[in-house]
């Protein structure tokens, strides 16, 4: 018999996507109805990637057939169905007039203009809204504020430590396994081509997905991206699949050589899991301690382990923590003051840089790109040329598929950029052709010399650094962390120089 009493009216984002939600743990599925809604101010406030627009509505739409497989009565809200106002606080408003509940629930959203929209629910429905924490993270936002008040700095490592400590992974009592917090110092290593390179599944679109597929090509058929070799899990089971499969024949690998870059090969020894995390398929905590017991069991080195938990239980949480501290002026930081536009090669890939070239190709068939070649290629070329910051955020934004602002935005304009001039990180990601070349074997079959730095075939990366250098000496000059590159630049004679910045400045006159 069905439970009397007050009805509820429970929200659910399309980056919430866990039955363990805040929100689902405090309603009452025999008597509290789910709202979920595609609405197109999200699908179009940045040209989304077409995959990254499937992968979530697709994801969105398993997870509503998920839920409802659990007993719950789900009001779901296609993109095309008749009546869709286009944002969530219209579709909030409508069902609350369908189902007049006597309270809506949400878990806190994961993006600052999202939060916007919640704090404005309650007046524009008349019911009252409760907003619950996202338990899915493993620091509030409230403890990351005490963590990081009257500090004279803030950085990963101290916080890392303490998210260790916190949760007990990779620590012997108090004191972290191997007697080192940090191993990345044997994670650098390049790769070399095998032909045992690890394959990530792929999985085949269903019915499901095919529609939601029909429907952005239709809609969105102009927007960056092909479709053609989507293959992203879009349920629990199958983003739990490629948790195994990580987990049991890639991890080994990924330690030594995550900073690696080869000439067709998109995923190397990365987990590609970054978009289930971040749409909540996958439990970070759950996937932190099946690491560590590959570790425990002797099937995977510590450096390999060790890295992949920093990334989640370190830097993810980090960066969440410093975009909810900054939030909302931190979008518009422009510390180095830089003006310039993207380039149209970010879009096109047209451009005879070879890196540059390989990742945005990769970037349009796969909605994907690995953390170095985001940071060391697209993102160092964007610093070193001195691309506008929040055109940057909105390039990659746009085009991975486990892109949401809260993780994207403090990794562009903090670490990537520089652009908030040190509060996220201690130093700006900036590097000469040389990097590049001792990282991936893309500077071979491209048609400028790495080895060159001033002749018009030089690589323009070289140039670039060094003009990067000069012309933000009365900002970065006393970065200890660039001391060496100063100190080089102060005893290059003045020919040196200006050749030098000649070259770059030729170079950056053709962009458009």
């Amino acid at each position: 018999m069905p439970k009397t009493g007050p009805r509820r009216l429970i929200v659910v984002l399309g980056d919430q996507l866990s039955t363990d939600l805040s929100s689902l743990q405090a309603g009452d599925r025999e008597r509290d109805v789910v709202l979920m809604c595609e609405v197109a101010e999200e699908a179009t406030y940045v040209d989304h990637h077409k995959q990254k627009l499937v992968f979530v509505f697709s994801a969105m739409r398993h997870f509503a057939d998920e839920l409802r497989q659990e007993g719950w009565e789900v009001d779901y809200v296609g993109l095309t169905d008749s009546g869709n106002t286009g944002s969530f606080a219209g579709e909030v408003k409508r069902a609350a007039h369908r189902y007049e509940p006597d309270q809506i629930i949400v878990t806190e959203p994961g993006e600052w203009r999202v939060l916007k929209d919640v704090e404005g629910w309650e007046k524009s429905t008349g019911r009252p809204v409760k907003t619950l924490q996202d338990r899915r993270f493993l620091c509030s936002r409230a403890e990351f504020a005490e963590w990081s008040d009257g500090r004279r700095e803030m950085r990963m490592e101290h916080f890392y430590r303490v998210m260790r400590r916190r949760t007990g992974l990779l620590m012997d009592g108090d004191h972290p396994e191997g007697g080192r917090w940090n191993f990345d110092e044997e994670n650098r290593k390049p790769a070399d081509r095998s032909l045992f390179m690890p394959e990530p599944p792929r999985f085949r679109p269903d019915a499901t997905t095919r529609e939601v597929m029909a429907m952005i090509e239709h809609l969105f058929g102009d927007n960056f991206g092909d479709l053609q070799g989507f293959g992203w899990a879009v349920t629990r089971k199958e983003a739990e699949r490629a948790r195994d499969h990580f987990i049991d024949n890639v991890l080994p690998g990924f330690g030594d050589n995550q900073d690696a870059m080869l000439l067709g090969e998109d995923f190397l020894y990365h987990s590609l899991l970054s978009p289930y995390l971040n749409t909540g398929l996958l439990n970070p905590l759950d996937l932190c301690r099946r690491a560590e017991e590959r570790w425990r069991e002797e099937k995977a080195p510590l450096n390999a382990v060790e890295g992949f938990i920093r990334q989640i239980i370190g830097w993810r949480e980090y960066v969440r923590g410093i975009y909810w501290l900054m939030m909302p002026d931190y979008a518009a930081s422009n510390h180095l003051d830089a003006k310039r536009d993207l380039p149209w090669f970010y879009w096109s890939g047209e451009t005879d840089m070879a890196c540059i070239a390989e990742v945005v190709s990769q970037t349009r068939r796969n909605a994907y790109a690995h953390h170095i070649q985001r940071l060391m290629i697209t993102g160092n070329f964007a610093l070193l040329a001195g691309v506008e910051p929040r055109q940057v955020h909105e390039w990659y934004l746009a085009v991975y598929a486990d892109a949401f602002e809260w993780v994207e935005l403090p990794n562009t304009i903090g670490m990537s950029q520089f652009a908030d001039g040190g509060i996220l990180g201690s130093k700006p990601y900036a590097s000469s052709g040389a990097y590049i070349d001792r990282m991936s074997d893309y500077c071979g079959k491209c048609r400028y010399d790495v080895k060159k730095r001033v002749e018009e075939e030089a690589c323009p990366f070289n140039a670039l650094y060094w003009d990067f250098i000069a012309r933000n000496e009365s900002k970065l000059g006393n970065n200890r962390r660039l001391a060496f590159a100063y100190r080089n630049w102060a005893r290059m004679d003045p020919a040196t120089k200006k050749a030098l910045r000649t070259r770059a400045r030729s170079f950056l006159n053709q962009l458009s």
